[in-house]
This record gives C-alpha cells, structure tokens and sequence, in this order.
C-alpha cells in the first residue's frame, strides 16, 4: 500500500499563527494557491482514492488536488487535533512539549491526548488495511494527524521527541507500506 500524506493549505488562522484544532476555518488566498501548486506537482500520479478530513480546510484541498479525477471520501478519524481552551489562541500560548510527549499524555484544558489521537490514526490505518490494502491512496488532513500518521507508519519509538520535523501548509509525504 502507498499512502500520500498532505496536510491542508493555508488559512487566516495560520497566517495569524492561531490554533485552529477542530474550529472549522477556510483556506485563504495563499493556501489555495499553495494547494494549486502541489496539484501540479502531483499531476502525474495515479490514486486509487482520497480520504480527507470534513473540517473544510482540508476538504477544499483535496478538492483542488484530485476533485475532478478521484473519489473524495470524507472521515471523521481524519479530523484535526481538539485543543480545547487553545481553540483560536495564539500559538504561542500552547506547549508542543506538553501535549506531545506519549508517556505524559496530558489532555488538560480540553486538548485531545496524544495516546487518543495515536489511537484515532491507527483505527485509520488498519481500516484502510482492510479495505484498501492495495491501492494508492491520498490522505488530506491537518498538523496533528498527519504527525500521528507519520510517526505510525514509519514505526517511530513513541517514546521520542514526536515533534521533530515541521508539517508547512500542503505538506506531501509518500510512504510505501509493503
């Protein structure tokens, strides 16, 4: 199985480095463009189907990536990371830290715990598994759950630092599972 991981493009949230978490925000002009952009860089490959979170910003991106060539099918386990009382705060208020460190798996001021989150992904991975083993597959998403798809698919010890690598606006990662 070879999954494509994408992560939504801009919106004004991200612009104003604001937690969006499951606050449904549109993309804004440059995440369109961002997601225009990554289309025409994935013009040539062939899925099989796309799943996306329904949260609008992602959807409107996998809607420019394959909406005119793929099955687009909208799930819930996709949606973003809940962070609670960090809904709409200044990022800089949250600690990455915190709320990323598996062992402590701390869910305080509403934030959805990591080890759920984990669980949420992997619930994920082993329906596509089933169902879809042998296809190509496109997942659009957002920060949270394309770091939780990542560090499961690639048999990351949990244990580390989980936010060790950026995920910008029309992120792309393709993973071959076989």
């Amino acid at each position: 199985m070879e999954i494509t991981l994408v992560r939504h493009g801009q919106t004004e949230y991200n612009y104003q480095n604001r937690l969006q978490g499951i606050t449904n925000v549109m993309l804004n002009d440059t995440g369109r463009r961002q997601a225009h952009k990554l289309k025409e860089k994935i013009k040539n490959e062939k899925y099989d189907i796309c799943f996306s979170s329904p949260l609008i910003r992602a959807l409107e991106t996998a809607m420019i990536l394959v909406g005119d060539r793929v099955e687009i099918i909208r799930d819930n386990r996709l949606i973003e990371r809940n962070l609670g009382d960090y809904e709409g705060k200044d990022a800089k208020d949250y600690s990455s830290n915190n709320y990323w460190d598996y062992n402590l798996n701390c869910g305080d001021k509403g934030v959805e715990a990591v080890k759920d989150l984990l669980k949420r992904c992997q619930n994920f991975l082993d329906y596509i598994e089933t169902y879809h083993k042998d296809k190509k597959i496109l997942v659009v998403s957002h920060g949270a759950v394309i770091r939780g798809l990542h560090h499961l698919l690639n048999k990351t010890d949990l244990n580390g630092n989980l936010t060790n690598f950026k995920i910008d606006n029309c992120y792309i990662e393709k993973i071959n599972t076989k």
